[in-house]
């Protein structure tokens, strides 16, 4: 990723940041209307400019570190993900929406999902490897 900021500051901006988005990531995982994942990328992501160590630490956790590696190393979607994706998006911000009383507050969240879908529909999918196509054969 990258290297620490120069400034002490900052990498402490960074830091308090990612340790932010690293909570949300940890309220997503049992929150249904908070995606998780976003949220680990943006943490490894401040992580790498403000701490190499908790940017490692992160890197190599045993439950967010595959997504982290995974999204470093190709900077896409395996096939099959995406549809998932797609789903939990709209039936999140669906019910988000229509929980909500506030108009103001369900045209932001309107707003927030269709800029979250735009970004999701430009992430590519990648073939996968021979590796990860035995995993996949192997676990069915």
């Amino acid at each position: 990723m990258g290297r620490p900021h120069p400034s002490p500051w900052v990498r402490r901006l960074f830091i308090g940041l990612g340790l932010a988005a690293l909570a949300l990531a940890v309220l997503g995982v049992f929150l249904p209307v908070l995606p998780t994942t976003p949220f680990v990328l943006l943490a490894a992501a401040l992580f790498a400019r403000g701490s190499a160590r908790l940017h490692q630490h992160l890197r190599h956790h045993k439950i967010f570190g595959p997504i982290i590696q995974d999204w470093e190393e190709h900077r896409s979607m395996p096939p099959g993900v995406k549809p998932w994706a797609f789903t939990l998006l709209a039936i999140s911000f669906a019910a988000s929406i229509y929980a909500v009383e506030s108009t103001p507050l369900r045209l932001v969240l309107a707003v927030l999902g269709l800029i979250l879908a735009l970004f999701l529909r430009r992430v590519p999918v990648r073939a996968l490897t021979p590796e990860e196509n035995a995993r996949r054969e192997a676990s069915a």
